[in-house]
């Protein structure tokens, strides 16, 4: 028992890159963790831990031994989970993570969630930095655009569609563009993707290639939603985003014609052989939601 303890201990250090935040994990000190793990050092005669003053990393060692310990761990969890099945009411703490504007299409639905399933902790994390959910121990992700092969599960939870817009004092000093040629005239404020830092392009049908200008970038939505509403160009955003500013006049939408309905988000989890009632009621409560996507 006491070297599954240090095996424990010594998983959750890895993932947390930290025997404080392990330590929180677990309901114990930095301290239990930093000795559990260091008899294990002991009792396997290596070292698994680069150690500083701020943080720990894996030795080679290390790497090698997390990645069999953590399928341990996750079996002897899965173990667990099954012989407590007979209580099926969804409970625990639940790691999410979503894109950064994914609150805007969550918090509204937070409180009936939490009303349906109290025993629920929610965690959540809103960025748009492509996250390993194995690693770190996530147990849900949003994700958008198309998912990459892995052995992940996934759920579609629909389409939704890009916008071009701007505000009406921008449209008051520049001609709205009545075709793609005319963007090259207009301060196009572009979305740079965090994890490649490459500029996302518009997808416009033109006969033409469009070299469109780029006045600011962020690899931040609501900072261009932001420079849109004081004026200072156009950007090409998710609808749901704007979709009340559109409503109600303060921004206008140009060349809705020439884009093409190619968004999309996805909901993924880890693959595994039993989905935990938590995990399974968000899945179903968002897809049946159909939040993040045009209604």
């Amino acid at each position: 028992m006491e070297n599954l303890n240090g095996m424990l201990a010594f998983v959750r250090a890895a993932q947390h890159q930290s025997f404080a935040a392990a330590g929180e994990s677990m309901g114990i000190s930095a301290s239990a963790i930093g000795k559990s793990v260091a008899r294990l050092e002991e009792r396997l005669g290596v070292r698994l831990f680069n150690r500083s003053t701020r943080r720990i990393s894996l030795t080679d060692e290390g790497q090698l031994f997390f990645e069999r310990c953590q399928q341990i761990v996750a079996q002897m969890e899965e173990a667990e989970q099954e012989l407590s099945r007979v209580s099926a009411e969804p409970r625990g703490k639940l790691r999410v993570t979503m894109p950064a504007i994914g609150y805007r299409m969550l918090l509204p639905y937070l409180a009936e969630f939490m009303q349906c399933y109290p025993q629920v902790e929610l965690e959540l994390d809103f960025s748009d930095r492509m996250v390993d959910l194995i690693a770190e121990g996530i147990d849900v992700a949003v994700r958008s655009g198309d998912l990459p092969t892995s052995q992940l599960m996934s759920r579609r939870l629909g389409p939704f569609h890009f916008v071009i817009v701007g505000s009406k004092d921008y449209f008051a000093r520049h001609p709205e563009p009545h075709n793609p040629q005319d963007l090259a005239q207009h301060a196009c404020l572009r979305y740079r993707f965090p994890g490649s830092g490459q500029i996302q392009p518009w997808d416009i049908r033109s006969d033409m290639a469009l070299e469109l200008p780029v006045v600011v970038s962020s690899n931040n939505l609501e900072a261009l939603l932001q420079a849109v509403l004081h004026g200072v160009g156009i950007a090409y955003i998710p609808e749901f985003l704007v979709r009340e500013q559109l409503k109600t006049g303060v921004l206008k939408s140009v060349l809705s014609d020439y884009l093409y309905d190619d968004g999309k988000f996805s909901i993924v989890w880890p693959s595994s052989r039993h989905m935990l009632p938590k995990v399974r009621v968000f899945i179903d409560f968002l897809t049946e939601k159909q939040i993040l996507v045009d209604q």
